[in-house]
């Protein structure tokens, strides 16, 4: 680990999900100072609303640590409006505004400009490339994707991604910020990826699956299935069902995430007609109150008890998994796949695809054959590496 002691002054920068949970964990870490800027100051005075009830609940808990209380944290917290504000002081900078690029790049040219030239620039990108980001920046080598999982004060998993021009002092500091996070489930799990690809590790893999499941959303809207039932069959495997996890985490989210895959992967990503539907609607899941289900106020889902559609097969979600897992491998993202597993159980809470894949390789590639036929989705075909199943010698 290099010495942080330096970064005293943490900025992020969007007040949305992302923005105000990576606040709340930094004032946790106990920087001098935690700026949170946005446009909006409605946004703002929510995030700050919603931070010191977070804060409030874990020092009931008993789990801030020695000598924090809610009280000494929030005077810390300091709210800006105006970008050059603040981040003229600040040490680490990490971005949290909606993924599309031409902001992206948009707030990281302003960045280069007005931030100290010290400052390490990250962006929480879920799935974009850090060197596109970083293009319309004066200073790429301060560049670099830092990629958290919500809920972030629960969720290990913290990727850390060089672009192409990030310089390796970049990557140690922000490894090290990262790993000052605390987190309530134990030690902070950083996964260092050293070449970035679309999704990085864990979005790579669960967007793959969100295809799969972006064209059961269409099956099911054309043959008149409940979305309870959707998730129905696969109550009792994962604590939410996909429309229910989708809304959790922003169809708008997804939406623009799909689009960026459809771009830079396959057309087979293309967003089908029933979320397209939803999003043309305004109706964005949680967010909005209202996405394939709506949502209380106490945010959990309104969802009727209902009869499996026997619509999902999860061998064939975990097969897009496992294929895409290989695919990193094939890309050299990454050496082995026990990263790749350790990352998604740390990100996901759910293990990764190769500790059942080395049993089922050989029947769960026979299914993505047939889903292809089925579907006419030729990117689902399983890669070389997973068919042959030589993905077997590279462990680590």
């Amino acid at each position: 680990m290099v010495d942080i002691s330096n970064i005293k002054t943490f900025a992020v920068i969007g007040a949305g999900v992302m923005g105000r949970e990576i606040a709340q964990v930094a004032l946790m870490a106990g920087f001098e100072k935690v700026i949170l800027n946005d446009i909006n100051h409605e946004a703002l005075e929510k995030a700050v609303i919603y931070i010191e009830n977070g804060l409030k609940k874990i020092e009931g808990k008993g789990k801030l640590s020695q000598g924090f209380t809610t009280d000494l944290l929030m005077s810390k917290l300091i709210k800006e409006i105006d970008l050059t504000k603040a981040v003229q002081k600040a040490d680490f900078i990490v971005e949290a505004i909606p993924e599309k690029m031409d902001l992206k790049q948009e707030l990281f040219k302003k960045l280069g400009e007005f931030a100290t030239e010290h400052a390490v620039l990250a962006t929480n990108t879920s799935t974009m490339s850090i060197s596109k980001i970083a293009e319309s920046c004066n200073r790429p080598d301060k560049v670099i994707g830092m990629h958290y999982f919500i809920p972030i004060p629960v969720l290990r998993l913290i990727e850390v991604i060089k672009g192409k021009k990030t310089s390796e002092e970049t990557m140690e500091i922000t490894i090290s910020v990262g790993q000052k996070l605390p987190c309530l489930k134990g030690k902070r799990f950083i996964a260092r990826i050293e070449k970035e690809s679309p999704g990085f590790i864990v979005n790579r893999l669960t967007l793959a699956s969100s295809g799969y499941f972006n064209w059961l959303f269409d099956e099911a809207m054309e043959k008149g299935i409940p979305w309870e039932s959707l998730d129905a069959d696969v109550m009792g495997l994962q604590e939410l069902g996909p429309c229910a996890r989708l809304d959790y985490l922003g169809l708008d989210t997804i939406y623009n995430t799909l689009k960026y895959f459809e771009e830079v992967l396959s057309p087979d990503f293309t967003p089908g007609k029933a979320l397209t539907k939803l999003i043309n609607e305004g109706n964005l899941g949680k967010k909005t109150g209202r996405g394939f289900y709506e949502w209380t106020e106490n945010g959990k889902p309104i969802i009727d008890k209902a009869e499996k559609a026997n619509l999902i097969d999860f061998n064939l979600f975990m097969a897009v998994q496992l294929n895409e897992g290989c695919r990193l491998l094939e890309e050299g993202v990454v050496s082995g796949y026990k990263v790749i597993d350790d990352t998604m159980l740390a990100g996901m809470s759910m293990p990764g695809p190769f500790g059942a894949g080395k049993r089922n390789y050989e029947k769960w590639s026979k299914l993505l054959e047939d889903f292809v036929k089925k579907s006419g989705k030729e990117y689902f075909k399983p890669c070389e590496l997973m068919k042959s199943g030589k993905f077997l010698k590279m462990r680590k």
